[in-house]
């Protein structure tokens, strides 16, 4: 007797969307608490707590009303069947626009086209309100409505130039594939995250983002000095405008080996007023790359999960029954993966609690790096700035952080320096 992998897959996905809407419900309530938590009074200003207070609560109706809306879309899709009638359909174009249907990758690209046309539209209005109405409220957003339809353009330029290759070549593999077809495509998707980690920073991201020197001065010799001294082989050091779509600031490092870049918001350093702030949030994402975790994650979390999961869809690959439970009569290989996916959402519901305990074990040993390098006092004032400046919500449900944080709160991080330096004063 076959398995009912539909009725499965959806039932799970109602009980998922039931117990994160009941942490959301948590979230909110912790969000509307009035005062401050104890750690951060006399840290945090009264009207920055009452603007990220206000920020959050909007965030979070918001996200109600997102997840709403998409669990009843997805529920429907599946339901009723619309993935194998758009198959159909798409092979109807093809043969319309006089091209071979029985090539099955002139067939899958119709069909993905037609799934990011759909997707383009369903999303557009949400990311329209949140982008104009609740970040443009909150004194968030920079960007001009041209801005923005340039940038969805440019991302669907890239969406026609780099899809068909990397589509043609999965189909491919899985065709010629056989016993060793697990192997093969976590061999190409692993050479595909080199090239494109390669190849974003310096052709993609500069489509969207001016990336600029950081100026020579104070601010430069610090953290030259700072990753010298730990002999980070920093190449570049750069500056990227931000503020031209967001208020919001951040840090991060990129590159292979001895070719290492470290780019700075420009909302970072005019939010951080104090040098020694800034460098102590460099000193933080260097504490990832001094204890590996950038490694750790790659390697032995994103590529073994990856190849993990293409052994599980080599297992189910041809199975008619997993098809024909969602509504199809034939076994197209961009089909089997999508199914493979909605039939592995427990684990991968799981996999993500996993990864963020990791994640936040993470940034505790970066932030204890940052403060045996002298950087805690610093450290723990860029971090209430930054909260502060963010509008982060600033009281959190245990559950819901839990769950859903790849970062500690605030007060977690702060509470974890207090006691390191307390056990270094003992």
């Amino acid at each position: 007797m076959a398995l009912p992998y539909l009725e499965l897959v959806l039932g799970f996905m109602i009980l998922m969307y039931i117990f994160e809407t009941y942490l959301d419900m948590r979230q909110h309530s912790a969000l509307k608490l009035p005062r401050l938590p104890r750690p951060l009074e006399g840290l945090v200003s009264q009207d920055k707590f009452e603007r990220s207070r206000a920020y959050s609560l909007d965030k979070s109706n918001f996200h109600f009303v997102h997840e709403a809306i998409t669990i009843l879309m997805d529920t429907a899709i599946l339901y009723y069947g619309l993935l194998p009638w758009f198959w159909m359909k798409s092979e109807e174009f093809v043969t319309r626009v006089g091209l071979n249907p029985e090539n099955e990758i002139i067939h899958t690209l119709s069909f993905l086209a037609g799934v990011m046309i759909w997707s383009q539209i369903t999303d557009l209005p949400f990311s329209l309100y949140s982008t104009f109405v609740i970040e443009a409220r909150h004194g968030f957003n920079k960007q001009t409505i041209w801005l923005f339809i340039r940038d969805m353009i440019k991302g669907i330029f890239l969406s026609i130039i780099l899809g068909p290759p990397i589509v043609a070549a999965i189909i491919y593999i899985v065709q010629i594939g056989g016993p060793y077809l697990a192997i093969y495509l976590w061999g190409f998707m692993f050479v595909l995250a080199i090239v494109m980690m390669t190849l974003y920073p310096v052709l993609i991201a500069p489509l969207f983002n001016k990336f600029t020197p950081l100026p020579d001065g104070e601010l430069r010799q610090k953290i030259e000095n700072l990753a010298a001294s730990l002999k980070f082989p920093l190449k570049k050091l750069f500056v990227v405008d931000g503020s031209t779509r967001s208020s919001h600031s951040n840090a991060y490092m990129y590159g292979f080996f001895k070719n290492k870049r470290i780019v700075l918001y420009d909302t970072l350093i005019q939010q951080c007023t104090n040098e020694e702030e800034i460098v102590a949030v460099i000193a933080h994402e260097l504490g990832h790359w001094k204890l590996n975790h950038t490694l750790y994650s790659f390697v032995a979390v994103q590529q073994i999960l990856t190849f993990l999961q293409f052994g599980g869809y080599a297992l189910v690959r041809n199975s008619k029954d997993l098809y024909q439970s969602f509504g199809f009569v034939t076994q197209p290989v961009i089909i089997g993966l999508i199914i493979f996916q909605h039939t592995i959402i427990p684990l991968q519901h799981l996999v993500g609690f996993g990864l963020n305990l990791v994640s936040r074990a993470f940034e505790f040993q970066a932030d204890a790096f940052a403060k045996k390098l002298g950087y805690s006092t610093s450290l723990r004032a860029a971090l209430v700035k930054l909260q502060e400046e963010n509008l982060s919500a600033m009281n959190t449900d245990p559950w819901y952080s839990a769950y859903h944080y790849s970062h500690p709160p605030l007060v977690e991080r702060l509470s974890a320096l207090e006691d390191s330096d307390s056990k270094k004063e003992d």
